[in-house]
């Protein structure tokens, strides 16, 4: 068994949710035959899920449904020093989560058809993202 870990860095993007698989692939290590890639985000105003990889109409109305659960400029908000986008970005990575764990199987992930890797950007101009990559697994993999 082997466990590696790298730091995947992602380009900024603007808010909203963006598919990133591609990207994050291209950086990680070789993967095993079999194990786990999991993904950690490092950083509070962003999230990390899995999603429609084929339709960008999806990516827009998850926009839209995490905007309608947590609408910005809210009175009883008292985190606003960083603007009326911080506070709600915050929660909106609580309800996305920071991580995930995928599958590996024949050394490549083992998503679904139609899933996909989404960066869940929260901030209107969030920067540079950061994730840590642990990869565990057997066979292949450059063991």
């Amino acid at each position: 068994m082997t466990i590696r870990q790298t730091e995947v860095r992602l380009a900024p993007r603007p808010r909203g949710f963006h598919l990133v698989t591609r990207e994050v692939m291209a950086q990680l290590p070789p993967l095993p035959r079999c194990g786990l890639v999991h993904l950690f985000v490092k950083h509070t105003s962003c999230g990390i899920c899995l999603g429609e990889n084929a339709d960008p109409d999806v990516r827009r109305d998850m926009e839209t449904v995490f905007n309608r659960l947590v609408p910005e400029n809210r009175p009883e908000y008292t985190h606003t020093l960083e603007g009326p986008d911080d506070m709600p970005a915050h929660a909106k990575s609580a309800l996305a989560g920071v991580s995930l764990t995928l599958p590996v199987t024949g050394g490549r992930l083992n998503l679904g058809t139609w899933q996909g890797i989404y960066l869940c950007e929260f901030r209107n101009h969030g920067g540079p993202r950061a994730l840590v990559a642990t990869v565990v697994g057997e066979g292949g993999g450059d063991e």
